[in-house]
Order: structure tokens, then sequence, then C-alpha cells
């Protein structure tokens, strides 16, 4: 390689390395429209559609690498659960019948993002962990008891959960930003009043706006 051709490459990098760091602003604030496909380890509960929204902030450490706080919430559903006769299980009985419930759940999760920054996109990649909670169990628990069933199971619970995700930034622009979309997996382990298992495995989409504040990293 000649001199020549060093001296346009490496000033190439150099442009590219700061117009990178030229749109990466320092914090990135965000209200979302969330929904989340949540599969039930109960046989008989078929995966369920939430729909919800929340928000959350990010602070960019550098060009690459950011940490992010997540908070969502998913509106009140309900869940129906028939059995043709008495079910015994680890947590007690549940009689033959029909037993419905309401159900929601909110998630708060934290963790490290690692993404890229240019003038119009931000494609960026995530590993969040923290808890959730949902009511959905312990109400099943309540109506299936209220028909003769002898299920223990928490009102409330609060399990680890994880995302595992990435998405994409539209830049309207140097403040303001277009979620199209952030996808993920989504880990919950709530422990249902049926059976032992524990683990959920759900599908989670978020879009929303994003304002974006402070110098360059």
């Amino acid at each position: 390689m000649t001199i020549k051709n060093v001296v346009l490459v490496s000033t190439a990098m150099i442009f590219t390395a700061t117009g990178f760091a030229q749109n990466t602003p320092r914090w990135e604030v965000y209200g979302d429209y969330a929904y989340l496909q949540f599969n039930p380890t109960v046989t008989g509960l078929q995966s369920r559609a939430f729909n919800g929204g929340g928000g959350g902030a990010q602070v960019n450490i550098g060009k690459l690498f950011s940490i992010k706080g997540d908070f969502q919430g998913y509106g009140s559903t309900t869940v129906t659960l028939t059995t043709t006769g008495p079910v015994v299980t680890p947590h007690g009985t549940i009689p033959a019948g029909t037993f419905s419930s309401s159900f929601n759940q909110f998630t708060y999760l934290f963790g490290p993002v690692v993404g890229i920054h240019t003038s119009k996109f931000y494609v960026y990649g995530e590993y969040l962990m923290g808890q959730s909670n949902t009511n959905g169990y312990g109400e099943l628990a309540k109506s299936i008891n209220a028909g003769g069933g002898t299920v223990n199971a928490s009102g409330t619970q609060h399990p680890f959960t994880m995302l595992l995700g990435g998405g994409l930034d539209f830049n309207i622009n140097k403040h303001i930003g277009l979620r199209l979309g952030e996808m993920g997996w989504e880990l919950t382990r709530f422990t249902n009043p049926i059976s032992d298992t524990n683990n959920q495995h759900s599908f989670r989409y978020l879009g929303g706006v994003v304002f974006r504040f402070g110098g360059a990293q």
C-alpha cells in the first residue's frame, strides 16, 4: 500500500469515528407502546397478547457502550382455564369447571446496550435483567378456590426477569428520534398454581419516541 493510500484510508477512518462521536448524545429518554406475547406454563392456558406501554432512560458511555433502565406495564386481560375432572397439583387440587381471572404485568429491567449512532439511525443490541410482577396466577388460584379448589399460590409475584434483544431508531433531527422497532426474547420465572414449572418464554415489541440530550461522547 502506498503512502497516499495509507493517508486516504486513515483520513476516512478519522472522519468516520468523528461522525459517530458527533452523533452520540449523552442521554436518551424514551416513551413507547409495548406488546408482549406471553406464554404461560399452564396446560390449558393459551399464549396471551398483552398491550401496554412505558419508557426508560439510557446514558451513553463512549461511542458504542450504554447503560439502560427500562420500565413497562401491560394492561389487564382475562385468562380462562377449563378442567374436565379433579386435577391434583403440587400446590393443591383443582375441581372440574371453568375458571377465569384477570392478568396484568409490569417489568423493570437494567443492563448494557451496545450500538452505533449515525446521523440518521441508531442500531443497537441489549441484555437487560431485573424483575417483573403479575397478579395473574394469584387471581387464577382465587378463582379455582372459589369453585371448590384448594390451590395455594402467591397473590403477586416478583421473579427474576431477563430480556435479550435489539432495535432500530430513525432520527428526525438531532434531539428527536422514532423507535421503529425494538424486539426481544423475555424470560420470566413466575410460579404457577398448577405445576412446578416456572420459566415463561415471551416475545416483546416496543415502538415509540426517543428524546436525546447532551453533547457527543
